[in-house]
């Protein structure tokens, strides 16, 4: 069921047209979160999955009738999530302090949860490469407070970015001069990794961008140079399209970049926006969580990658 309609684009470049159509709207599916975040697309089941982090409890939106249901309560204040190559919910945990798995059966596997002995901050958000591997941001919002976790002071002293062997299992730090870590996602062809940093939420005049970083085969990352400001709010959650355009949450909706860099247009959204992902039959549509709120609008691309 479709709440309300609202107005959608702004067009910047005249690129966002071919990828904005005119006619479609902005669909709002769902409100009533205190902070929605971390949607992931199950296309085998037609469903959505997101987390409503600080109600402690995951939501389950279905594409064949509409019907919003409790998918998970308690969820370990899980944030951010994605789907492996088996088809499996990858989740990252605040309370948990940790990235999790949930089996076909249903139960709950620990795929990280310490670094060379200590406990992780508090797990973010979270993707799949290709080859199995798992990638994951490990900020400190899951540990600042109570409202999203457990209050507690970092045993890793840091904010780093790593990477989950599919084989071995050993976690190796892959990025670790951020201020806090949030967002990722790869380029179509899984050359580039881009990761947002929000650390203005801690740090006076601090970033609010995301960095762009090429990767080798051994997983390796080189440059890291800042790809994209944002101009109203934070970068935070994001993913890529198939033609490797960047779809970013900020505070006024989603922006659109190039993989030039330009801002392209933005998809209006009247809630701060948290993450994104693309789902649906073609994987044209893209659903959004909004502060308290689900939206969803279908683009004249696809998503890339998983």
């Amino acid at each position: 069921m479709v709440i309300e309609l609202t107005p959608s684009f702004e067009v910047i470049d005249a690129r966002f047209r071919k990828l904005a159509l005119p006619h479609v709207h902005v669909e709002k599916l769902y409100t009533g979160c205190r902070w929605a975040e971390g949607p992931a697309w199950f296309p085998a089941g037609r469903y959505l999955v997101w987390s409503d982090i600080p109600n402690d409890r995951m939501m389950r939106w279905d594409e064949t009738d509409g019907s919003v249901s409790v998918f998970r309560q308690p969820a370990m204040n899980t944030n951010g999530h994605t789907v492996d190559l088996q088809g499996r919910l990858v989740s990252c945990e605040h309370r948990g302090r940790c990235v999790s798995r949930t089996e076909h059966d249903g139960s709950r596997t620990v795929l990280a949860s310490h670094f060379e002995g200590k406990r992780l901050n508090s797990p973010n958000d979270v993707i799949v490469k290709s080859d199995g591997s798992i990638w994951f941001s490990d900020p400190s919002y899951g540990i600042d407070s109570d409202y999203e976790g457990d209050a507690s002071p970092s045993e890793q002293g840091a904010q780093r970015v790593y990477r989950l062997d599919p084989v071995s299992f050993a976690l190796t730090v892959v990025a670790d001069d951020f201020v806090q870590p949030n967002g990722l996602a790869f380029s179509p062809d899984e050359s580039l990794l881009y990761i947002a940093d929000t650390g203005a939420t801690h740090v006076k005049g601090g970033p609010h961008h995301v960095r762009k970083f090429r990767v080798d085969a051994k997983g390796t990352l080189t440059g890291g140079e800042v790809f994209a400001t944002c101009p109203v709010g934070l970068y935070d959650g994001f993913r890529v399209d198939v033609h490797g355009n960047l779809w970013l949450s900020a505070g006024d909706g989603v922006h659109c970049h190039a993989s030039d860099g330009a801002l392209l247009g933005k998809v209006l959204i009247p809630e701060t926006v948290s993450n994104v992902c693309f789902g649906g039959a073609k994987r044209n549509r893209l659903f959004i969580c909004g502060t308290t709120s689900l939206y969803s609008v279908y683009l004249n691309t696809r998503g890339a990658g998983r």
